[in-house]
Formats: structure tokens, sequence, C-alpha cells
């Protein structure tokens, strides 16, 4: 059931209002097959005509092409979008793919002034530190941060995939507007640590692959990916795991059905109702997909339908050394 007419609701991050669902832009470039530019820059005019305000991309997302394209279709909207990007990653060059990660200052420094030029703005509304370096204390990377905020050159400022000590210490070097990691009702991992530290410092949390990676939309092209997507490589979806967790996405499609909605409307209304500071970042390059994803606002679940959903395990771990 899609719902074209219904107004997205609209919550914070820190000083910025957003919409409850944001748009992940990732896949509109690399990870998930082959690209549609045009059709990329149709789902996000679609994404602003529907009230969706928060879009999130990265520099490392194909070696900065996705910022580009983000940037350049929401130009002459700069009013309605609150930009996300990220920095941290270092990549190999050519193929966009992560390499290793750095949270040296001087290195955050360089990535924010190329995320600007590349997204054609002024100002970054809201940059994460993509992931922390492990030789780097956390502390030194926010002091960076800190001082994009302190130059006007970022808003609000986030961290990705953190510990919940990293989010802390991060926290008393500058107030940490987001923390943004895997959620999904077969990733749950964060739930007893993340959870309670973002919600303790104020954080607001946005949650990327809250559909599993496509997984929970029972799409057979999300559980057999094609040559070029990279889910092929993921544990999730190795021959020893995928029957297992295509089972799983058939248990959401038979709630859906009930309902009358889609599983990915179901998966998406399991993760909204984690609590009205939760921002999922669903990805999506199709616009018909948007409006799907964007009906779950409307979907009401039942206790019997989260018993079944909170009993969801899948199988074989999320990811390698990389995520979202």
């Amino acid at each position: 059931m899609i719902n074209n007419d219904s107004a997205v609701p609209t919550t914070s991050i820190g000083s910025l209002a957003v919409s409850r669902l944001g748009l992940g832009c990732m896949g509109m470039t690399m990870a998930y097959g082959r690209r549609d530019p045009a059709a990329a820059r149709a789902t996000i005019a679609r994404a602003l005509d529907r009230g969706v305000t928060l879009f999130d991309t990265a520099d490392m997302y194909a070696n900065g092409a996705n910022e580009k394209l983000v940037g350049s279709a929401l130009k002459g909207h700069r009013s309605q979008a609150v930009i996300a990007t990220k920095c941290g990653f270092t990549t190999w060059p050519l193929l966009g793919l992560p390499r290793g990660v750095n949270g040296r200052p001087e290195y955050i420094r360089a990535c924010a002034e190329g995320s600007l030029r590349r997204l054609g703005i002024d100002v970054i509304d809201l940059y994460y530190l993509h992931r922390v370096d492990p030789e780097v204390p956390v502390e030194e990377s926010f002091g960076a941060m800190a001082e994009l905020v302190e130059r006007g050159l970022v808003r609000e400022v986030g961290i990705s995939e953190a510990t919940a000590d990293e989010i802390r210490r991060a926290h008393a070097v500058h107030p940490v507007a987001a923390v943004q990691t895997e959620w999904s009702a077969v990733s749950r991992d964060l739930e007893e640590e993340i959870v309670p530290a973002a919600r303790e410092i104020g954080a607001t949390l946005v949650p990327y692959s809250p559909l599993g990676r496509g997984m929970l939309t029972a799409d057979p092209t999300a559980l057999k990916p094609g040559l070029f997507d990279f889910r092929r490589f993921l544990p999730r979806w190795s021959k020893e795991n995928i029957g297992h967790n295509t089972a799983l996405a058939e248990q959401v499609r038979s709630i859906a059905d009930q309902h009358g909605h889609t599983a990915a409307q179901v998966a998406l209304a399991w993760v909204l109702a984690r609590g009205d500071d939760v921002v999922p970042i669903p990805g999506t390059s199709k616009p018909h997909r948007l409006d799907e994803n964007l009906g779950a606002l409307d979907v009401d679940l039942t206790d019997d339908d989260f018993t079944v959903l909170d009993g969801l395990v899948a199988a074989g771990a999320r990811y390698g050394s990389v995520g979202g």
C-alpha cells in the first residue's frame, strides 16, 4: 500500500529539523549493481516533492562521485535539504572501495573542504566521522570536527559505527548530534550498549540499512544479487546462510500480506517504532521504492507482529570490515 499524499513527520538532529525518514544515497553510485544516474536524480527530486529533507552521502562513495551527484541534484533546493556526509575512510584509486581509515585532524580538514567542493555548498549540515581510526584517539579526530563547526563549515557533527565508549569520549569534546549504525530487525547488536549511550548524550539514532540491505524486502533481486552487487560477497548471502535468511524475509512478507502493506514497509515500521529519536535512512535509486518506503509511516504493527519481528535472527555476520 502506497500513500503518496501523506505528509512526512519531522524530528530533529541537534539544531537541524529533519524528516522522520531520510534517503540513503550510497547505492546511487556504488555497491548495488549497475548505476542509473537519471533514476537517481528522479528519486532525489521525488524525495523533495514528498517532504524528505535528510540526504545521506559520504566522500568515499565512488570516490566522491556520490557527493557530486547529490550536490547537483539538490542544486536550487538547498533550503529544503539537510545534507549529511562523512569522512574518515581512505579508498583505492579508481575503484572507490575502502582501503583503510584515517582520523588524523589534517585529513579530516582536507576531507571537509573536498566534500564542500563536490557538493557545491558552503556548509555541511551534518558531518560524520565515518569510522574511528584505531591509531588516532577519537578526541583528536573530534577536535578537528569541532574546529570545522567553529569555522562555520559544519553545523552539526555525528559519529558512525563507534563503540559506546568512543561515543561518550567524542561527545566530551563536542556534542554528538547523531549516531549512525546499521539497525534492522536482523541487525540488533547495537541495542545493548550503543543505543543507551546515544540516548544518554541526547544524540539522534540514524540507522542505515534498515531493510537489512534489502534482505527484509523479500525482493528476489535482493535475495539473489547480480554480478555487480557487493552483497554477493557478504556472509548473509552465502550459500550456507541465504536459505535461512530467505525464510526470515518470508515471515516479514507474511505479516505485510495480513495488513495490506509490503515487506519493506513492515521492516521499516519496526525500525521507526524503536523511538521518536530514530531516523532511518533507507537507500534506493528508484522513485517508486521511495514512495513505498514512505508508506511505512502509515503502518501500525500489532503486539503479535512485534513478537515475530523481534524474534528474527539472521544467519551470518553483517559484513567484513566496512559498511554504509
